[in-house]
């Protein structure tokens, strides 16, 4: 059995993007016993990841701090849902479902700024963000 690092799971996505926040927003909905944090906020040396990561994917880090990212990590937080979340969680697991999921998800990541809800903000990278280039 793996020994247990965190009490709890952790979902770490961009706070600074408003299409990423309305989507946890829902997923906050569901009956999920996970931290949820901006990567803004996290220690994400705590984690084991990084901030290039952290803003280019949301994170699910489980109990024994294994990261799961993008698709995955809605994946795992569906099946910590349990009941029909959890079916579907694990539908998102299961090839070909998988290798589509990360393709649909990379696509919406990649255009989030275009998404409802989201901004300009959600197109720049970190650094540009916290100092005001191109916004």
């Amino acid at each position: 059995m793996r020994e247990s690092r965190f009490d709890k799971p952790v979902l770490i996505f961009d706070g600074d993007c408003g299409f990423c926040t309305r989507s946890v927003n829902v997923f906050k909905r569901l009956p999920i016993d996970a931290e949820v944090t901006a990567y803004q906020f996290a220690d994400l040396a705590l984690y084991g990841t990084t901030e290039e990561r952290a803003s280019h994917e949301v994170l699910w880090v489980d109990r024994s701090g294994r990261i799961h990212g993008g698709a995955q990590a809605v994946a795992r937080l569906l099946i910590s849902a349990g009941g029909v979340y959890a079916v579907a969680g694990w539908l998102l697991r299961t090839p070909p479902l998988r290798w589509l999921a990360a393709g649909v998800y990379r696509l919406i990541a990649d255009n989030r700024q275009k998404m409802p809800g989201g901004t300009a903000a959600c197109a720049l990278p970190p650094a540009a963000r916290e100092s005001g280039i191109g916004a």
